[in-house]
C-alpha cells in the first residue's frame, strides 16, 4: 500500500508508543519486518521543542525512510506550526494523534479527548493539512466512551481535509487499553471513505491479524504492545499473511545478536546514565515468559552501568541455548526439562 508517494513493503505496522518507539526500536521493527512506524509522539508547544526528550522523539538520523512524525496538541496554529517544523527537520509524513487515552494527555484536551469536539477536530486536520506538502495521516479511537462513538463522522471530516490515512483503534477514549479491542466500527468507517485505513488494537499474533483484515477489510494492520520484547512478530505476521504458514520461534543465537545491537543503540542514543535505565522495560520484555526471565529481571533493576548491563544479557542469553536452539517462550524451567 501506499501513503501519498510512499510505497510500503507490507501492511504490518508499528504503533507510535510513548516511551518505547524511539529511533532505536524502530529501527529495528523495521529490520525485522514492518512495513512502517511513526515516532512517539511530540508536544505541539512550541517552548517544548528543543527539550531533550522532544529532540529525542523526533530524530531520525539515519532512519528507514518514510520518515513519520506523530504530533499532539488541541490549538490547530501550533499543530500547523509543529507540523512545518517537522518537515523542515526531515519529518516525510506528519500523523496527529487523536488516540492517546491517557490521562495526562487528555487533561490538556489533546489526544482522544478531543474527540468529544467534533469542529475543533475539523480545524485542526484543515490547519495541519494546509500547512505541509507532505501527507497527514490521522490516530484515533472510536469515540470517547460507549455511548458516544463518532469514528465515522471523525473519518469522513478527516477525508474531507485531505488525510492521506486512518488509523483507528477499535477502544474509546474511556476504555484506555481494558477489555477487547471491537471492530465493526473499523469495518464501518473502512466501507464509508475511500482513503486507507489502517486496523489498530489487540493484534498479538498472526492469526488475529489475518482475522481482523478478513473482519474489517483494512488495508493495513498496527500492531503496539505485542511488539515489546518481541519486534520479529512484524515478519511472523507478514509472513503468515504472505504464505499461511507460520514461522519458527527465533534461534536464541539470533535474538542475543538482535539485544546486543539494539542495546547498543539505545545507551549511544541516550547516552549513559539514562541509557541504562530505560534500557530496563526493554530487557524485561525481551525476557518474560523465558525461562528464569522474572528472575533475571528483578537483577536488572540493580545495574546502573551499561556494561554491566550489556554482559548480563549477553550471559542469559547465552543460558538459553540449554533449552534449545529456538526460544522457548511460556515455558518454566521444570517444564522445559520435562520435555526435553
Amino acid at each position: 500500500m501506499n501513503i501519498g508517494p510512499y510505497s510500503l513493503r507490507n501492511n504490518v505496522f508499528v504503533a507510535p508508543m510513548a516511551g518505547v518507539t524511539d529511533r532505536p526500536f524502530r529501527q529495528l521493527c523495521k529490520q525485522l519486518g514492518a512495513g512502517y512506524a511513526v515516532s512517539e509522539m511530540a508536544a505541539s508547544d512550541p517552548r517544548l521543542w528543543q527539550s531533550e526528550k522532544t529532540s529525542r522523539r523526533i530524530n531520525h538520523d539515519g532512519e528507514m525512510e518514510p520518515k513519520a512524525v506523530q504530533i499532539a496538541g488541541a490549538d490547530p496554529v501550533m499543530l500547523a506550526d509543529c507540523a512545518k517544523y517537522n518537515v523542515e527537520r526531515g519529518a516525510q509524513i506528519i500523523d496527529i494523534n487523536m488516540g492517546c487515552p491517557v490521562k495526562k494527555v487528555c487533561n490538556s484536551w489533546c489526544g482522544s479527548a478531543l474527540l468529544q469536539d467534533e469542529e475543533l477536530v475539523a480545524r485542526i486536520l484543515d490547519a495541519v493539512v494546509s500547512a505541509v506538502d507532505v501527507p497527514v495521516t490521522l490516530k484515533f479511537r472510536t469515540g470517547w466512551n460507549r455511548a458516544n462513538k463518532n469514528a465515522l463522522k471523525i473519518a469522513a471530516r478527516a477525508e474531507a481535509a485531505g488525510i492521506a490515512m486512518l488509523t483507528l483503534h477499535g477502544r474509546t477514549r474511556a476504555d484506555g487499553y481494558s477489555g477487547e479491542a471491537e471492530y465493526e466500527t473499523i469495518a464501518a468507517v473502512k466501507a464509508a471513505v475511500k482513503i486507507p485505513v489502517v486496523a489498530n488494537g489487540d493484534i498479538t499474533t498472526p492469526e488475529k491479524a489475518r482475522d481482523v483484515l478478513l473482519l474489517t477489510k483494512a488495508d493495513a494492520v498496527m500492531v503496539g504492545r505485542a511488539a515489546q520484547g518481541r519486534p520479529w512478530i512484524f515478519r511472523e505476521i507478514d509472513h503468515f499473511l504472505r504464505t499461511g504458514e507460520h514461522l519458527p520461534a527465533p534461534l536464541v543465537s539470533e535474538v542475543e545478536q538482535l539485544m546486543d545491537e539494539h542495546l547498543q543503540a539505545h545507551y549511544a542514543f541516550y547516552g549513559d546514565y539514562l541509557g541504562v535505565r530505560t534500557a530496563r522495560k526493554h530487557i524485561g520484555w525481551y525476557v518474560r515468559d523465558l525461562p528464569g526471565g522474572e528472575q533475571f529481571r528483578r537483577s536488572m533493576n540493580r545495574i546502573e552501568d551499561c556494561a554491566q548491563q550489556l554482559q548480563a544479557v549477553r550471559q542469559f542469553f547465552a543460558s538459553q541455548a540449554a533449552f534449545g536452539e529456538r526460544l522457548q517462550y511460556g515455558l518454566a524451567v521444570d517444564e522445559v526439562a520435562l520435555a526435553a
